[in-house]
């Protein structure tokens, strides 16, 4: 969907009917269609699979956190959704995929000014790809956090309605505004919703300093080092430790110049492995505590290891030269402000996403939504996925495609309400392939 230059250039009109062309790619209705029940797959032995470079003894780990609820299981196990959706036509109308669209991938962080923001906040399968990929997932993933928080078939169908309706309407309105003006549009309007504001208010508390009372203890001669806290974080030496701080050289190379030029007063001070995530736990990930302007200025990165998304296969996209870059350049595309030390590197032979670890994150406590809460934060969640969309996509040949949202939203919550169930018989074929001694947890 990259737009031509010069004699090439799609009208308006041209890139409308383009998106009203897919339709005989894909009808609206055809959207709810889902062929999981005749895979060609077995889905517990695709999840085992998918363990390339990974670290084999935390697969347990990962593991025992999937067998909480079939809502953490849908979270480690984005490759199965990714092989059902590949199984079944699509719109072919591209966007930059936030690829693990789901409640959890929200949260709060400080912009380049200073500012908390909401918005999504893992990339780490973002790829270029059909823009009701992501729309599906999401919606599949309210109804099953819907659940887990108590809320009935009802209040879930609600929610994904609310999602989808606030996703087509602001698709509308954006491929409507001019295109500089789309480009940079703010969501304001996240403060007023129940859940995100509460997120907003922690996340205003939130700071490096938090995080130094954590994970790490001072010195009698001055400074601080990590600490071993149990089950999560663990402080590493010799060559793994220098190959991490080596890094810093690269990573630094792939920031802007008047980033890398504020990067270049800190110093780091020591390095640990953390235990991160449901999905992510078996791949590398490294802190490293750098000091600014001495010990009460500290600054946490996070170096996460990342493999080809999950899509790359099913999307027969091309390989990169840095699954890293990737992420960044991906994320980047998605969102018009995000962390303002966002990087990447390589480390013996794999590619790390850096980022801050905590600057002024939070997320939203789904365990206390309320039955208009998850409305609310489902209205946000559609909006953010939406700017997304039209930042990385064309709004235009969207706009055009959806028509009048009815159709849409219909077969969207269709889809989620039976891929939810889809998913709740996935967790028992893995709860039972636990009993059997298949899959090991820890």
């Amino acid at each position: 969907m990259n737009r031509k230059t010069g004699s090439d250039y799609a009208k308006p009109e041209e890139r409308l009917k383009q998106g009203r062309t897919a339709r005989q790619r894909l009808g609206r209705k055809s959207v709810a269609k889902i062929r999981a029940s005749k895979r060609s797959f077995d889905p517990i032995e695709l999840l085992l699979s998918k363990t390339e470079d990974r670290i084999p003894r935390l697969l347990p780990v990962k593991y025992g956190r999937m067998a909480a609820s079939p809502f953490a299981f849908f979270r480690g196990a984005v490759a199965i959704m990714a092989a059902d959706l590949a199984a079944h036509p699509h719109s072919n109308l591209r966007v930059q995929l936030c690829g693990d669209a789901h409640v959890r991938n929200m949260g709060c962080f400080a912009s380049p000014d200073g500012r908390i923001i909401f918005d999504l906040n893992d990339f780490d399968e973002t790829i270029s790809g059909p823009w009701e990929w992501d729309v599906k997932r999401m919606a599949t993933s309210l109804v099953l956090a819907g659940r887990e928080s108590g809320h009935n078939k009802s209040q879930c169908t609600a929610a994904v309605e609310c999602f989808v309706g606030a996703y087509c309407n602001l698709m509308e309105k954006l491929a409507d505004l001019p295109v500089l003006e789309a480009a940079r549009y703010q969501i304001h309007r996240v403060k007023k919703a129940g859940p995100v504001y509460d997120a907003l208010k922690q996340a205003e508390r939130a700071n490096p300093a938090d995080l130094l009372l954590k994970y790490a203890e001072e010195q009698p001669k001055g400074g601080a080092k990590f600490k071993k806290v149990k089950d999560l974080v663990w402080p590493i030496a010799g060559e793994r430790r220098s190959a991490v701080l080596h890094s810093l050289k690269l990573y630094q190379e792939s920031l802007g110049p008047e980033r890398r030029h504020v990067f270049s007063f800190f110093r780091p001070r020591d390095v640990a492995f953390k235990i991160v995530g449901t999905g992510s736990i078996g791949l590398r990930d490294y802190i490293i505590l750098m000091e600014g302007n001495g010990l009460k200025d500290p600054l946490f990165l996070q170096f996460k290891q990342e493999t080809a998304s999950a899509y790359e296969l099913c999307l027969k996209s091309p390989p990169v030269d840095s699954q890293g870059r990737r992420v960044v350049e991906g994320q980047r595309r998605i969102q018009p402000l995000s962390d303002p030390l966002l990087g990447w590197t390589r480390i013996d032979g794999f590619d790390y996403l850096v980022r801050q670890l905590n600057d002024h994150k939070s997320s939203v406590n789904l365990e206390k939504l309320e039955a208009e809460g998850l409305s609310s934060l489902a209205e946000i969640a559609g909006e953010l996925l939406a700017r997304g969309h039209a930042r990385s996509g064309d709004p235009l040949a969207l706009k055009g495609y959806i028509g009048r949202p009815n159709r849409v939203v219909n077969a969207i919550v269709e889809f989620a309400l039976k891929y939810a169930e889809q998913t709740e018989a996935d967790f028992e074929e893995f709860a039972n392939a636990i009993k059997k001694g298949r899959v090991k947890v820890r």
